[in-house]
């Protein structure tokens, strides 16, 4: 018995450790999925459409509920206004009034089934809303690692005109160079660290706007475990087309508010049916005792609902318009989509392929001239200006490449959903 208690208290020890240790985890290293799990469980977006999908879930119950029954009781005393030989003896009043409503098994299964499609419709909405926020966070998170690489560009670049400088003022009091290069080049490092300075605010405003989409669930000095040169595979084009058709959240969501629609046209249908109740009365007094059965029947003979019929119908050619364009409208924004990846593609294979190579050796080559004596400062400037303008357009094409593979997974809704707890 005490060995046995023992293992239970070293047990419990161990998982105590282990809570502890999970509630002290460290978010400031994430990757790309890390950061969506995270987002996913903190955004009170995706908690309000959860929200909607209980509430969803709770009006099945109530459609499948059976409808009470009215008791009405009514008691009281009898006075006489006769003489007790005509009358007989005074007594209490009583009757029992019991009415039951007995439902049109054609209107409940249409309201259960209208019902139950709506929770689809909340589902799919709550999907809709996951997957929007998961390639935000997605955007967001390579958008911070962009504007943190431009900032390392604007650096290097800021450090390399320092050094220039230093060398042109070397220059300068040995008598060997100009005062206007040294003036040029002090020009040049003040640009060069304005650009600097503006590239690290950005990439601040960039992680304050990641932030705002995860509350309460990062450090501010927390990192990205991601680069843009992260591969982007998707499967063929065709492939996508057939998976968008049944996996977009907004497409099932507008399925199943037809589905739940074309349910309340034969609700209201069923509703032209007769309705019946079972009615049982119970009456005694000083001389009689009575019990009476009956039903009572609403029979919809001047007012058929035509016009709730007709709305029903209306509101379910509307979703299905909307639906039908939808589907077109999503295939267009795949295609588009598509097309972006691609011509981001193209343009990082275009400027890996040789561009930036070449603009870095004509900077070398500027550079040792200038050493040397054989070439200006203005040829060094205007080699570096055209490399920083080719890195600039490098980065800013991956960034776009993984903008377009985002919009891609948003539209599939492809995202890492088995780690959400519902």
């Amino acid at each position: 018995m005490q060995i046995f208690q023992l293992r239970y208290f070293l047990l419990s020890l161990s998982l105590l450790f282990y809570s502890a240790l999970l509630s002290a985890q460290d978010f400031s290293r994430l990757t790309i999925e890390e950061l969506q799990q995270v987002g996913l469980k903190a955004n009170g977006l995706v908690q309000a459409a959860r929200s909607q999908v209980d509430m969803a879930e709770a009006g099945v119950v109530a459609a499948r509920a059976y409808p009470n029954p009215n008791v009405a009781i009514k008691v009281g005393p009898q006075s006489k206004r006769m003489p007790a030989s005509v009358t007989g003896p005074a007594n209490d009043y009583r009757e029992v009034n019991v009415s039951q409503p007995i439902e049109n098994p054609f209107f409940r299964s249409a309201r259960i089934n209208s019902a139950e499609a709506l929770v689809g419709a909340r589902q799919a909405s709550l999907d809709q809303v996951r997957a929007d926020l998961a390639a935000q966070l997605r955007v967001r998170a390579y958008e911070l690692i962009l504007r943190q690489e431009q900032a390392q560009m604007e650096a290097g670049i800021f450090d390399l005109m320092k050094e220039i400088q230093r060398r042109i003022k070397v220059g300068v009091d040995v008598g060997e160079t100009a005062r206007f290069e040294l003036i040029r080049a002090d020009t040049e490092v003040l640009s060069a660290e304005n650009r600097m300075e503006a590239a690290r605010l950005s990439a601040e405003r960039a992680r304050v706007a990641l932030i705002q989409l995860v509350p309460d669930a990062l450090q501010n000095g927390f990192e990205i475990n991601a680069s843009l040169n992260d591969p982007v595979e998707f499967p063929p084009l065709e492939t996508l087309r057939e998976e968008i058709v049944r996996l977009n959240p907004e497409i099932q969501r507008l399925e199943a508010e037809q589905s739940s629609a074309s349910q309340r046209i034969d609700q209201e249908k069923a509703s032209v049916l007769p309705r019946v109740n079972i009615l049982y009365e119970n009456y005694t007094d000083a001389q009689f005792s009575v019990n009476v059965a009956g039903l009572n029947l609403e029979i919809p003979i001047f007012y058929r609902r035509r016009g709730e019929i007709d709305t029903a119908i209306y509101d379910s050619a509307r979703i299905r318009e909307t639906l039908e364009y939808r589907r077109f409208e999503i295939g267009q924004l795949l295609e588009l989509a598509w097309q972006a990846k691609e011509i981001a593609r193209r343009r990082i294979e275009m400027f890996e392929g040789g561009i930036v190579k070449e603009a870095q050796l004509a900077l070398d080559i500027a550079q040792t001239a200038y050493r040397l004596g054989e070439r200006g400062f203005i040829e060094v400037l205007d080699t570096q200006r055209i490399l920083r303008g080719v890195l600039a357009e490098l980065l800013q094409a991956r960034f776009e490449l993984q903008s377009a593979a985002a919009e891609i997974d948003r539209l599939r809704a492809h995202y890492p959903r088995e780690s959400i707890i519902e």
